[in-house]
């Protein structure tokens, strides 16, 4: 459980820096799809690099493995990140990360209905808990007059995050987490890059290019790499309601980088939200029940 948790925590630290830097590419000039193209193409030369290095059958797989890797790198991930990056575009980084949050509530619910994971009071009492904190939350989002197609898409990628998520447990077993990563890596970084502009390597600025590294370092390769192997020891709920720091780094990082106003309300919801879905689920010494 333990190793799980930190897994979480770190891939949820990285997760939480994409919104920051998506928002530092839009004021340097860069379009979310090119970005996204960055991101995915940097962290698979980081990961060929590190495979190489560490262990080379790790570039073995399965045609079966490898039909499942393309379906959540080309269809899933490409769908949810371009939703994402589309929110990111109107609405602010801290609005998006929180809306993008309700995903350990869904989680949590498909693998009580699809992956038989037990229901009991203690997991009604914190999903009621996140889903207040949640309530607050977006009601504050609404007050500011935000972007209704912002909203919209944030809200899809929620959606589909919370999808991505359940599959990755159900089409990867089987598959070493590194592996996977690699696979759907860089079946998103084709996609991002016939969906974005192939020309753009030609014509990046010195901060564009420290934008980019930056993208594919942390949210892409610490985040997916950690996230994979958080779900192999603890399985998809758990790893969603460890990542509760997701939202926290996001809001901090929002209001030193970004000029972002952090709002009573809003660390009230948090507050609910972190209260409900860490508290009771930290039971250390005792392995998940799936």
């Amino acid at each position: 459980m333990i190793q799980g948790l930190i897994y979480s925590l770190i891939s949820a630290t990285a997760f939480a820096a994409l919104p920051i830097l998506v928002k530092l590419g839009y004021a340097a000039g860069m379009t979310g799809a090119v970005m996204m193209q960055y991101r995915f193409s940097y962290a698979v030369l980081f990961l060929i690099v590190f495979m190489f290095l560490k262990d080379r059958s790790l570039f073995r797989i399965s045609w079966n493995g490898l039909g499942k890797c393309a379906f959540l790198g080309t269809v899933i991930y490409w769908t949810q990140t371009t939703c994402f990056v589309r929110a990111l575009a109107t609405i602010p980084a801290s609005t998006t990360s929180l809306i993008l949050y309700g995903y350990p509530v869904v989680v949590t619910l498909a693998s009580i209905m699809f992956l038989k994971m037990r229901l009991n009071r203690l997991i009604v009492f914190s999903l009621s808990l996140v889903m207040a904190g949640c309530c607050l939350v977006f009601f504050d989002a609404f007050m500011r007059d935000v972007d209704p197609l912002g909203l919209a898409y944030a809200f899809g990628a929620m959606a589909i995050f919370s999808a991505y998520l359940v599959l990755t447990q159900v089409f990867l077993k089987g598959l070493k987490p590194l592996t996977a990563t690699f696979y759907v890596t860089l079946f998103a970084a084709g996609t991002f890059t016939l969906s974005g502009d192939i020309t753009a390597w030609l014509h990046t600025s010195g901060e564009q290019m420290l934008i980019s590294l930056a993208l594919g370092l942390f949210p892409g390769l610490l985040a997916v790499t950690l996230l994979y192997q958080a779900i192999e020891k603890i399985g998809c709920a758990y790893a969603s309601i460890f990542s509760s720091v997701e939202p926290v780094m996001t809001l901090a990082g929002a209001a030193i980088l970004l000029g972002e106003n952090i709002i009573l309300l809003q660390i009230a919801g948090m507050a609910l939200i972190l209260i409900g879905i860490i508290v009771p689920n930290l039971r250390f010494g005792q392995p998940p029940k799936k």
